[in-house]
Parts: C-alpha cells; sequence; structure tokens
C-alpha cells in the first residue's frame, strides 16, 4: 500500500526527469552534466551518515539514482 509521502517521492521523480529532459533537448545541460548533476546526487546519499534506518534509506535512495544513471531514464541517450 502507498503512503502520501511515496506519492509525493514518485511526483518529484518524474518532475525532475523531466527537467532534466527539457533542459537536454533545449541545449541548456548537456549529457555528460546531467549525468553529472544524477552522480553528485547519488554521492550525497552514498556518503550520509545517520541510524541504521537512516543509512538503509539513503542506500536506496542512491541505489535508485545509480539505476537511472545507468538506465539513461533522465537523458534521450544518442
Amino acid at each position: 500500500m502507498s503512503t502520501a509521502s511515496e506519492h509525493a517521492g514518485q511526483a518529484a521523480l518524474s518532475i525532475c526527469e523531466a527537467l532534466l529532459l527539457a533542459m537536454n533537448d533545449h541545449g541548456l545541460l548537456p549529457e555528460h552534466e546531467i549525468v553529472g548533476v544524477l552522480g553528485d546526487a547519488a554521492a550525497t546519499h552514498e556518503n550520509a551518515v545517520g541510524t541504521e534506518f537512516e543509512m538503509e534509506n539513503h542506500r536506496a535512495v542512491a541505489d535508485l539514482i545509480n539505476a537511472i544513471i545507468a538506465g539513461g531514464n533522465s537523458v534521450r541517450r544518442r
């Protein structure tokens, strides 16, 4: 069962993905910069500290971002 927080997270992800695609399509950011932004976001979560529960959440977020990078979801690879 989904929670309001999960819905907010999915909406935020979709919005960010659409923005990254638009920035690339309009020549505002090249692919390597978009991948860099995503990599920075993943690194932030990979290097986060906190309780074991918080660390587990950060690892899951980093894994998701890294999967997005690997899958090319936010960049139209040419």
